[in-house]
């Protein structure tokens, strides 16, 4: 079956989030053809380039959400170039489209206005009437985007911030959003124009995403959005996997963006409904995690479209890695991960000082990816002073050398060469963050059999299962004194790293993930056979059957094949070429990828 793959700042660019995850789906189904639809984030994304593709990727189709284009010609319907923004000006809308436009924006900026400074409450009436003017809204606008060119123009327009203005003070929306000033109403309008990029693009046709047979969203939000279109107008049923909650880190970089208060909570009001729409509408939505799958089920995701498919990871890399094989000695504690003030070092750093007054032999070694950025460069400059300042440089006589019992190293060096012998350079792992989402580096030290130390933050417990020890964060009491029972025992150190390997290589292999989602594609398309059925069509015998036109049990032995269903206008996706094959298919649909 043909796959499009709906990517926001990752795949197939060489940065960005998911893009790992992306390319082992796309090389680990070789059985399917897969479109990448991909939106970039940055120009220093998208000068950087892609990753090298597989043969089994037919087309790309990229559009940039960090610019807008304004070469489109005044007057009549803009032209539409591949990858572009097809940016029709609201300038040349005649009056019809006109009251259309703002019919739509009012709905949508109104539902918006009405439960900004409340959380969506799934089931509720007013969660339900904000839902549908959101959803009336949106289509519209895309319909309207489809028909008369892109809506980059409009969406700046006066018109359009009138239109904002009224609805914040209008009667039923929140305190913050009714104290909105005009340069509230301004921003927002922008913020909104931004977000809504996606419904302007001219992936919209048959030759684009009516030519797949699944849309799988690599994440909510922006990604989601051309899924929801694909839907609307092709009816291809939508996939979406978070491994993240795009919503919850907005909601988290909100505080620190350059806006006020009113914009801040209309733009959270946006992506809240967004999600929700996005979650009524996907055929299933897979999670990488509970913690993701709370966050879902909050916004108004059906229990019964959830699926927990946790994201794959390499264990192959880390088999050599004994379980016994403390490269720097049973005493050793190992840090490893991005130095940011979320991994919370100084509260590790503080609790390594009352391990060490515990077990005096005890050995800190904090491996950190090279720093990026001002902040980065800050905080571990910040880490290292207090790491000098708690554990000096002293000698033990006069003879000896003075050595520091915390060292701060980068994967890569003369002892470290690669992550594999950072794992191994300690007899416990410790995790010792503040904030987390699905962390790669527990899972990692599972895979390589090591006892664990870890912070009760994200997905933590769901990973570690019993098979770590699980400390509040902020704690480093706890921190400490979990470390110093886990030096004192090596039995129990090893009866827990045995456990945690076995638990990885069950859960958090590529190979479940690979597994999983051959699965999905599978029943989901199964499950929609009448995008595959034209009945107008005249029967044509010689035509191949449909995939999925009549179900698996019609095949049963001294049962006469099944009458082939019409060949449409539709593509016949190579898979399914040729009768045996899909007969085939349908008897052991549970040995393929198809």
């Amino acid at each position: 079956m043909r796959i499009g793959l709906l990517t926001d700042g990752g795949y197939p660019y060489a940065t960005g989030e998911s893009r790992l995850w992306c390319d082992r789906l796309v090389r680990g189904l070789p059985r399917h053809e897969f479109d990448l639809f991909a939106l970039s984030r940055s120009a220093d994304q998208e000068q950087q380039g892609w990753v090298r593709l597989p043969d089994r990727v037919g087309r790309v189709r990229t559009a940039p959400l960090w610019r807008r284009d304004d070469d489109t010609p005044h007057g009549g319907r803009p032209r539409s170039l591949p990858g572009r923004f097809a940016t029709g000006l609201g300038r040349s809308y005649g009056r019809r489209d006109r009251r259309r436009f703002t019919a739509h924006v009012t709905e949508l900026v109104g539902a918006v206005c009405a439960g900004a400074d409340t959380r969506p409450e799934p089931g509720g009436a007013a969660g339900a009437g904000a839902a549908g003017r959101f959803a009336e809204g949106l289509y519209g606008l895309a319909e309207l985007a489809r028909d008369r060119g892109g809506l980059h123009a409009a969406l700046r327009s006066e018109a359009t911030v009138r239109v904002v203005e009224s609805a914040c003070r209008a009667p039923g929306s929140g305190r913050t959003v009714h104290g909105a000033t005009v340069p509230d109403h301004l921003a927002f309008a922008a913020g909104l124009e931004r977000a809504l990029r996606p419904l302007s693009l001219d992936w919209y046709d048959e030759d684009g995403l009516g030519a797949v047979d699944l849309c799988h969203a690599a994440s909510g939000g922006a990604a989601a959005l051309p899924g929801l279109l694909a839907k609307r107008f092709f009816g291809v049923p939508l996939l979406v996997t978070e491994h993240g909650v795009p919503l919850r880190a907005h909601y988290l970089a909100a505080p620190e963006a350059p806006l006020g208060a009113p914009v801040r909570t209309l733009l959270a009001g946006f992506h809240g409904l967004l999600a929700s729409e996005v979650y009524r509408q996907a055929a299933l939505i897979t999670p990488g995690n509970t913690h993701v799958r709370r966050w879902q089920e909050r916004f108004g995701a059906d229990r019964r479209k959830l699926r927990t498919v946790y994201p794959g990871m390499e264990a192959g890399r880390f088999e050599d890695v004994g379980e016994d094989d403390d490269g720097g000695g049973p005493g050793t504690l190992v840090w490893i991960g991005r130095i940011e003030p979320a991994k919370d070092l100084v509260a590790l750093l503080h609790a390594f000082a009352e391990v060490l007054r515990a077990e005096p032999d005890a050995r800190l070694r904090v491996f950190g990816a090279p720093v990026q950025g001002a902040e980065g460069e800050a905080y571990l400059a910040q880490c290292r002073a207090l790491a000098a300042q708690l554990f000096p440089d002293e000698a033990t006589d006069a003879h000896a050398v003075g050595c520091n019992p915390v060292t701060f190293e980068e994967i890569g060096g003369p002892e470290v060469p690669d992550l594999a012998e950072a794992y191994a350079a300690g007899g416990v792992v410790v995790l010792s963050s503040v904030v987390e989402g699905f962390p790669i580096s527990l899972v990692e030290s599972m895979f390589c059999g090591r006892a664990t130390v870890s912070t009760d933050v994200g997905a933590v417990v769901e990973i570690v299962g019993g098979t770590g020890v699980v400390v509040p964060p902020r704690n480093p009491r706890a921190l400490a004194d979990a470390c110093v029972a886990l030096l004192r025992d090596p039995e129990r150190r090893a009866r827990l790293g045995a456990a945690a390997r076995a638990r990885a290589l069950e859960l958090f292999t590529v190979e479940q993930n690979l597994a999983a989602f051959r699965g999905i594609y599978l029943d989901l398309v199964g499950h929609t056979p009448d995008r595959w059925t034209d009945r107008a069509a005249p029967a044509d015998p010689a035509a191949p059957p449909r995939p999925f036109a009549t179900p698996p049990e019609a095949h049963v032995l001294a049962a006469p094949p099944p009458e082939p269903v019409a060949s449409g206008a539709a593509r016949l996706p190579s898979w399914a070429i040729g009768a045996e094959g899909v007969c085939a298919g349908a008897r052991g649909a549970g040995d393929g990828d198809a």
